[in-house]
């Protein structure tokens, strides 16, 4: 496990030279949250970190329910009884292995690893706009239907989950990057992926945070890129990304 601190920021990274799976802790004054959950090995390394910082874990919010997100949300839960667990009422379903879809979304398949057998159940619903403590969750459909991410309104920083990746170069979800294709071919929608990249790019982040690849400072100019070309493929395959 790898530990990257840039003020209130942690990321631990698990197996960062070949297949990087992160998550983030939050540092507040007394305590401290975790976005995403990481790999159901990722366990031990998370609370060695979370002792390492001297604060307890108060709670777990996931970007998304993907298996490599909330593979150690069980084993966090029976360790650390008192947590509370948030997610978006959307992807609330996914983590209890609902893959239905709503009939105003686009009626493509969800895809991606959806866990089965996950006992531990949220306590927060959370919709775009909702505030926990510092972070700002910011609804950001694509990879899955209930895709959120949170912007730290102290420091800039937006851990975005799979909205963006950045191992194998700076992408928007569902744009293959050959290097590292994982997160587009468990993309949802591409093109819900491009609106929500657009307006994650108005939060104006100082630090891109995502699910796979190293923090990203003075990240803007790099999104508004990697947007673009989202867009350029996607009009090229007859899709129709400003709808």
């Amino acid at each position: 496990m790898k530990i990257t601190k840039h003020k209130e920021l942690i990321q631990l990274s698990f197996m960062p030279r070949l297949f990087p799976v992160n998550c983030y802790l939050i540092e507040l004054e007394r305590e401290l949250m975790l976005i995403d959950a990481a790999l159901p090995f990722s366990v031990k390394g998370i609370l060695k970190a979370v002792k390492q910082f001297g604060k307890p874990l108060s709670t777990v919010l996931l970007t998304h329910a993907h298996n490599d997100h909330i593979g150690a949300l069980d084993g966090l839960k029976e360790a650390v009884p008192g947590i509370s667990i948030g997610i978006s009422e959307r992807d609330s379903r996914l983590l209890a292995g609902d893959r239905s879809l709503d009939p105003q979304e686009r009626q493509t398949p969800i895809r991606g690893g959806v866990p089965s057998g996950v006992t531990s159940r949220p306590d927060l619903l959370l919709r775009d706009g909702d505030r926990i403590g510092p972070l700002l969750a910011v609804s950001c459909p694509g990879h899955t239907p209930g895709s959120m991410a949170f912007l730290d309104e102290r420091n800039g920083s937006l851990i975005a989950g799979d909205a963006f990746q950045l191992r194998g170069g700076i992408a928007v979800s569902g744009q293959l990057q050959p290097w590292f294709p994982f997160p587009a071919l468990a993309t949802w929608s591409p093109e819900e992926a491009l609106l929500s990249a657009r307006k994650l790019i108005e939060c104006r982040p100082s630090v891109l945070a995502v699910g796979h690849g190293s923090l990203l400072h003075h990240p803007l100019e790099a999104m508004t890129r990697a947007a673009e070309k989202a867009g350029q493929k996607l009009q090229g395959k007859g899709g129709n990304p400003g709808a």
